[in-house]
């Protein structure tokens, strides 16, 4: 019953997280580009800072942008807020839910650091905060103005990927990475954003000029959690592609797709093609590196043929306590994607899966529970390369 309601919460929470960050970056993609569209109003319209007119659903608009004045105060204005608190709010439920009341199963791996889940939860915890103050202490100071602030945060972002990988799995390592960038981006809306658009409107409701210094520097942080938004999209579902977390250099192929999805979104944001050069570069760069022939060194045909009993064996002794149709597992009571090596028969089957996840990337046994030796893993490898692959 216990993990039914697990599994209920996982999904249910999920859900909901994807639900409002569709809603969070949705909303800043749209006006992001809304920003980079508009155009100076024919006739001059006073007080109008940019127009543009747009058709969707069979509906025309006209958007025009405004800077505020003493005295003028919209009868109803929309804020865009919660979409980030929700997003979080899940976010961080999720990251609960999946890596710290499971017994650490997804979160620390011995053959990485020896640290217990207990720890392991402080040290995801502890640098959500500190990062934030560290990243907003940054971009406060004249030091963090401009590119050389730039190049500190990115060398900030590099250390901590390289640091977590050396302490979590590489499937936690890199949520918790995305954890951080969520993180700060909502508190750049909360703190930033939000305060300096509403002192703004204090200001005009006073009768006073507003501070525009404010609205540019909210504005700055909006760029800021744009061009986090697509290393952050591609973590949410990292947990899909071990060949990446799985690699032995995973914190270097993390920041090549951090890197990559920025200048993406630098692409989308100025509409400077240029940007797209290194971000295609950074993509050839990740295709070699997890290549799986560059990966394996050990399968292969070499040595005596193994046998399908031998293999048997391995499977029953690390495979078969989740992989099965009666799990024996203290976590998993279902089959993993109900994948079940009962019979050795979907076991060849799932030959190419087993390559990757057993052997190339070595992310199964999930946190190496069974501690199969690499030994055995070779012996898988030399299996599949004499009796599948020719």
């Amino acid at each position: 019953m216990a993990q039914n309601i697990h599994d209920w919460l996982n999904l249910l929470v999920r859900w909901a997280h994807l639900i409002t960050g569709i809603m969070w970056i949705g909303s800043s993609f749209y006006f992001m580009w809304l920003d980079s569209h508009l155009e100076a109003p024919k006739p001059p319209k006073e007080g109008v800072d940019g127009s543009l007119w747009m058709v969707h659903s069979g509906g025309f608009y006209q958007v025009e942008k405004y800077l505020i004045k003493p005295g003028f105060v919209p009868d109803t204005l929309h804020w865009f807020k919660w979409e980030a608190t929700f997003t979080w709010i899940t976010g961080f439920m999720l990251l609960w839910i999946v890596y710290y009341t499971t017994g650490g199963i997804y979160l620390v791996d011995p053959n990485i650091a020896n640290i217990t889940p207990t720890q392991g939860t402080c040290i995801g915890v502890g640098l959500l905060a500190f990062s934030w103050f560290f990243y907003d202490l940054l971009y406060r100071s004249k030091l963090g103005q401009g590119k050389f602030g730039n190049a500190i945060g990115l060398a900030f972002v590099a250390l901590v990927t390289y640091g977590l990988s050396h302490v979590f799995s590489g499937r936690a390592t890199y949520l918790h990475v995305g954890a951080m960038f969520g993180t700060w981006m909502v508190l750049n809306v909360w703190v930033h954003i939000l305060p300096n658009q509403q002192k703004m409107i204090d200001a005009t409701k006073r009768g006073e000029v507003p501070d525009y210094e404010l609205g540019k520097k909210g504005k700055a942080r909006s760029v800021h959690n744009s061009y986090m938004t697509l290393p952050v999209l591609f973590i949410m579902i990292s947990n899909h592609y071990p060949a990446t977390y799985g690699h032995h250099l995973n914190w270097l192929v993390l920041l090549l797709l951090i890197f990559m999805g920025a200048m993406v979104r630098h692409t989308m944001i100025t509409n400077k093609k240029e940007a797209l050069v290194p971000a295609v570069t950074a993509l050839l760069i990740l295709m070699i590196m997890t290549n799986p022939k560059a990966a394996v060194s050990s399968s292969g045909d070499q040595g005596p043929p193994v046998s399908i009993s031998k293999v048997a064996e391995i499977v029953q002794n690390r495979c078969i306590q989740c992989h099965s149709s009666h799990p024996t597992d203290d976590v998993f009571k279902v089959a993993p994607n109900g994948v079940m090596f009962d019979e050795m028969a979907t076991f060849a089957a799932y030959s190419e899966r087993v390559q990757e996840r057993v052997v190339n990337s070595k992310t199964m046994p999930l946190g190496n529970k069974t501690n199969m030796t690499d030994e055995e893993r070779t012996i898988v490898a030399r299996w599949i390369s004499q009796n599948i692959h020719r």
